[in-house]
């Protein structure tokens, strides 16, 4: 049997959060889940979450991994929150948060640990782990941040923000730690992947009025994405990126964010 996987999103930060399982051992692991935040009052909400929770219980999941793509800019993280909810689950990411957490501590004046301490493991570039009996191996997909990594499980990829929807794009990479270099060379080994691998992105904005939509696949992203079909050059990718990234407003919810975000988000 292959992955299964359920999507829920947020519309408020237009993300798409995942809970994927082995139908064999019922094994699951949720990725990049969000928490309602306001900042007009600093107020946390689990709204999103209700949705995520009653699927994990209706099926009887056992939560094994909370697996983070990158330290979001745009929406709080429910990483450590769910960590308190299921004990047994291990809040994991990309060894590169060391990287970041070192770059934005300092600019936040964060009195806090730069040595990734504040999760369970960080997954090195190549790494494999076991949902259940269907294999997971992690890709370090910098560029866009430096900490950013792609989840291929099974036959399923879960992108974080380093591919969008092929008319969405790319991510973009202006943020401390960004290379648009970097994330040409990244998006190369995704797309070396076979065609028919199933690509769950993390957000879609429904670009020209269409509906919003967060599953693709390698062939698709290979023919149609508009930043990267017919075979592009790394510097007019390049070239392309950083023009786009010039006119990107900085994330309304960065700074809080991030502050949460670089220690797996907030705790319950």
């Amino acid at each position: 049997m292959s992955l299964h996987v359920a999507s829920f999103f947020h519309p408020d930060s237009h993300t798409f959060s995942y809970v994927v399982h082995d139908p064999a051992t019922l094994q699951a692991a949720v990725i990049d889940p969000v928490l309602d935040y306001d900042p007009d009052t600093d107020a946390l909400g689990s709204g999103p979450l209700q949705p995520l929770l009653a699927h994990v219980q209706d099926n009887a999941l056992q939560v094994h991994w909370l697996l983070e793509t990158h330290a979001h800019a745009d929406h709080v993280s429910a990483g450590r929150w769910l960590r308190q909810q299921w004990p047994q689950a291990r809040l994991a990411m990309g060894d590169g948060i060391v990287q970041v957490q070192k770059t934005f501590a300092p600019r936040y004046a964060l009195d806090v640990a730069t040595d990734g301490s504040q999760f369970d493991h960080l997954f090195a570039d190549g790494e494999h782990f076991a949902l259940g009996g269907i294999d997971a191996e992690v890709i370090a997909v910098p560029g866009h941040t430096s900490d950013s990594v792609a989840y291929r499980i099974g036959d399923a990829l879960f992108t974080g923000d380093s591919l969008f929807m092929p008319d969405g794009g790319t991510a973009r990479c202006d943020f401390p730690g960004g290379d648009a270099a970097q994330l040409y060379r990244s998006i190369q080994r995704l797309l070396a992947l076979p065609d028919a691998t199933r690509v769950f992105i993390c957000h879609d904005y429904g670009p020209g009025g269409r509906a919003v939509a967060n599953q693709t696949t390698i062939g698709e992203q290979r023919a149609r994405n508009i930043h990267l079909r017919d075979g592009v050059s790394e510097a007019d990718f390049v070239e392309t990126r950083q023009a786009r990234d010039t006119t990107l407003a900085e994330p309304k919810l960065m700074h809080p964010s991030v502050k949460a975000n670089i220690q797996g988000g907030p705790p319950k």
